[in-house]
């Protein structure tokens, strides 16, 4: 059963962090910015999807 768990948990990450990184590509930061929140994204996907929730740039 924990497999079952774990798989969809990390769906829903997925899914999670595929939202935050479309909605930086789409913000108005310089790009450095955005360069920096999806490395974030990408090699802290958990960390940094909350990270992003609280601090990170906003839409358009």
């Amino acid at each position: 059963m924990s497999i079952e768990i774990t798989g969809i948990l990390g769906l829903i990450l997925l899914i999670c962090v595929i939202y935050a990184l479309l909605q930086v590509a789409q913000s108005n930061e310089s790009s450095t910015a955005k360069l920096i929140w999806i490395l974030v994204l990408l090699f802290l996907p958990f960390l940094g999807f909350i990270i992003w929730l609280f601090i990170g740039p906003r839409g358009k």
